[in-house]
């Protein structure tokens, strides 16, 4: 991982958008600070398209999609979006829509699949418990390691394989175990997006778009994106990550990502 200012104007100078994670790449101690909201806003000012992609579930996600200066949130690791369509009301929040990539017939046979799972794992796997976000969740499940509860990695790496037997797809990010059923994933999530707003192909413009996060469950991301920058907090899973990020932050979460969009609009 090279330091960020080690990215090439140029790089920086021709992109069309950002991706984010959201836990622990936007926010800290659990809060998204209003420097790092000022520099979406700032990014979409610019011109460049805004989109965050998060483990997160959609009834978690609503809140910041309808107030956030943002293009969409793909949460539950691409499996929908939201997606800001309409001017706010008199609290600043505004309409949204949704979109998924499952029909409703499919999300509600795997959301009960996935149910006996969670409860399987809950009753076999010492200490693994739902997140607290779970009531939200249409398209996923999610196991907390790291956000109200410490889970370790014995038992991380339990449940993971227990999602995985059960013929679900499984992923590990920063605060939480994911797992669901379909072939979504972050990364066509992100190409899936793109095609339903501005109906392009991302496959063909990779070098275009910028990625940032900051644990395991970016890998594929860091992979993919050219242009993939880990926000400092980052350290604590280089052990892990199978992929590696171009360029890392020297702030940490939040203030990581400020440096991101500075030094995108520094290139402008």
């Amino acid at each position: 991982m090279a330091p960020l200012a080690e990215w090439p104007v140029d790089d920086r100078r021709g992109l069309l958008g950002v991706f984010t994670d959201i836990d622990d790449t936007l926010s800290t101690d659990g809060e998204v600070p209003a420097p790092v909201v000022e520099a979406l806003g700032a990014l979409k000012a610019a011109g460049l398209h805004v989109v965050a992609i998060t483990g997160r579930p959609v009834g978690w996600s609503e809140p910041f999609a309808a107030r956030w200066p943002i293009d969409a949130i793909v949460p539950e690791n691409g499996a929908m979006a939201l997606v800001p369509d309409g001017p706010p009301d008199a609290q600043g929040l505004r309409p949204l829509r949704r979109l998924y990539q499952q029909d409703a017939t499919t999300r509600a046979a795997n959301h009960a699949r996935m149910q006996q799972v969670l409860q399987a794992i809950e009753r076999d796997i010492a200490g693994a418990r739902r997140a607290e976000d779970s009531a939200g969740r249409e398209c996923d499940i999610a196991v907390d390691h790291s956000e109200f509860t410490r889970l370790p990695d014995a038992q991380i790496d339990q449940v993971v394989l227990a999602m995985r037997q059960a013929g679900m797809h499984a992923t590990v990010s920063s605060i939480h175990v994911n797992g669901w059923f379909g072939d979504h994933n972050k990364l066509e999530g992100a190409r899936w997006i793109v095609h339903q707003l501005w109906q392009r192909d991302l496959a063909l413009e990779m070098d275009r778009w910028a990625y940032v996060g900051d644990s395991t469950n970016d890998a594929l991301m860091f992979q993919a994106f050219a242009h993939s920058i880990g926000v400092a907090n980052i350290e604590r899973f280089v052990p892990l990550l199978s992929q590696l990020p171009r360029y890392v932050t020297r702030g940490e979460r939040g203030a990581g990502f400020v440096e991101v969009a500075q030094a995108i609009l520094d290139a402008r």
